[in-house]
């Protein structure tokens, strides 16, 4: 027996849509743009990969000439600084060759000022020297050097020689008697020995001291008046006579052209004068052979 739908009445068979299987379809132009991205997507990823790779290598290659350059700059560093200690070694052996004989020359002249000095506080004519040149080149100041020492060493015993030794005029005037034998001036005929100078002068008028040394004497001395001994260097010693005034003690060191007191006529004497005396030994020897330097 046939059924028909409008036997049933039905107009329509409800049909079950859940029960059927849905069919998705995708236009091709959609599947095409997906394959496109797909393949620009791992394109862009290779070309990411590539450039890291690549980056990575050129950073180690930098990395590498990086440190090449710094082992260059250090081995130029290192010789640089090697050629500049030995540029300062040069330079502080020539500036202490310098200096030191800088220091003697210095020295040197110092020491002929004060000789001069010395001279001039006796009345004497000082010793002409110029001041050395230090512009001349380092060999010939490292040959010198030697001789500036020599001479530094030279002239400090010779400084303390001319302050020690008796030397000059205790004062500055015409001389009224000499060493030796004299006529004697109270004694008119007869002679005697007279045993220094004696100096024309005014009552007050100072007296120098002719050396430096120790004074071992001061007072009244039988002739000699009021008198002044000074001891000094290899058993020298200088006396002076007929003082009207004493300005210094017994044991008193006195430095070379010191006023050591006053020109007088005490003791054994016709007027205001200095009787100067030189003596070696005990003995009197002629003080004109002090006087000056070339005798």
């Amino acid at each position: 027996m046939n059924f028909d739908r409008a036997d049933f009445g039905v107009s329509d068979v409800v049909e079950n849509d859940e029960l059927r299987p849905k069919v998705l379809q995708v236009k091709a132009t959609h599947f095409n743009g997906l394959k496109l991205t797909i393949a620009i997507v791992v394109c862009f990823a290779v070309a990411m990969v590539f450039t890291v790779k690549k980056l990575k290598q050129e950073t180690e290659w930098r990395a590498q000439e990086n440190a090449r350059l710094q082992m260059q700059l250090n081995n130029l560093k290192s010789k640089v600084d090697e050629s500049n200690y030995k540029l300062e070694a040069i330079t502080a052996s020539s500036d202490s060759s310098n200096v030191k004989a800088l220091s003697y020359i210095e020295g040197i002249q110092a020491k002929l000022k004060k000789i001069n000095d010395y001279l001039s506080k006796r009345g004497l004519k000082g010793v002409s020297f110029r001041t050395a040149n230090l512009a001349a080149n380092n060999s010939k100041k490292n040959s010198s050097l030697s001789l500036y020492a020599k001479y530094n060493r030279y002239l400090e015993q010779l400084v303390t020689n001319v302050a020690m030794v008796p030397m000059g005029y205790p004062r500055l005037s015409s001389f009224t008697s000499f060493f030796g034998h004299r006529g004697n001036p109270f004694d008119f005929g007869r002679n005697e020995f007279h045993p220094g100078l004696d100096f024309r002068g005014k009552t007050g008028d100072p007296v120098k001291c002719t050396a430096s040394g120790r004074v071992i004497f001061t007072g009244r001395a039988g002739g000699y008046g009021n008198c002044i001994r000074i001891q000094h260097m290899d058993n020298i010693q200088t006396w002076y006579g007929h003082l009207s005034k004493i300005n210094v003690r017994v044991g008193q060191q006195v430095t070379v052209g010191q006023v050591i007191g006053k020109v007088g006529s005490t003791g054994r004497s016709t007027g205001p004068h200095l009787h100067y005396e030189v003596r070696r030994n005990g003995k009197p020897v002629n003080p004109s052979q002090y006087l000056t330097l070339n005798q």
